[in-house]
């Protein structure tokens, strides 16, 4: 009893206070980052030039579906073993084409079930290319214990060997408004689970895992072949 007395007139000790004073850091930041990654990000045509510090703005790539033709000729050439290059509008409509949603019901069904509501339906990758650099966003539309709306994720960076192959290497990576790619197990996390949610088609795949390089010149993607 006079312990506890004792032990009550000192207060806590410093290992206590520690460990407190470490929880509050953690909530901190857990509390700052989804405050950053529910902040709005502004869709713009360009940069402004009286951009605000910290403002994160996104600038989406151009959709061509005309291109679609001429992105199924390059495919043909890329698996046949040919170097091409690509832009930003003939990715697009290729990834157009190949994540279109199947179509549920029955034909001719004027009121086709409803898809299943998921807590996180990650949207169409959208790419763009500009200055040397390739830039792959994600309309993530989340439903969370009634909290919905929608978030946009984005990476920007070049390609780098990795092994025997190629992989993108971002140099920065947003959540909504939150930077991640200083984060290693974070970042791994959104480009995998966020960003690129479909698989690369198993052509494409042994093709580029043959390439001699793949690089980001001026506003195309080239891809050489040996």
């Amino acid at each position: 009893m006079i312990s506890k007395v004792k032990k009550a007139q000192k207060g806590p000790s410093w290992v206590e206070v520690g460990l407190g004073a470490a929880l509050s850091v953690v909530l901190g930041v857990v509390l700052g980052a989804a405050y950053l990654v529910t902040k709005p990000v502004q869709t713009v045509k360009d940069i402004p030039k009286d951009a605000p510090s910290g403002a994160v703005y996104y600038i989406e790539g151009v959709r061509d579906f005309n291109k679609s033709s001429a992105i199924e000729e390059k495919r043909k050439s890329l698996t046949d073993g040919e170097s091409i290059s690509v832009q930003e509008g003939e990715l697009n409509a290729y990834i157009g084409n190949v994540t279109k949603p199947a179509a549920t019901g029955k034909p001719g069904d004027k009121n086709p079930p409803p898809a299943d509501q998921k807590m996180v339906t990650p949207g169409t990758l959208n790419v763009r290319i500009r200055g040397g650099a390739i830039q792959f966003a994600n309309p993530i539309v989340y439903n969370i214990y009634g909290f919905t709306g929608t978030i946009i994720v984005q990476a920007t960076g070049t390609f780098s060997r990795h092994g025997k192959g190629f992989e993108f290497d971002p140099e920065s990576i947003f959540v909504g408004g939150c930077p991640t790619q200083h984060f290693l197990f974070v970042r791994g996390f959104v480009l995998k689970k966020l960003l690129f949610t479909q698989p690369v088609p198993d052509d494409i795949a042994a093709a580029l895992a043959k390439a001699s390089d793949v690089a980001v010149v001026g506003n195309t993607l080239q891809v050489k072949m040996p």
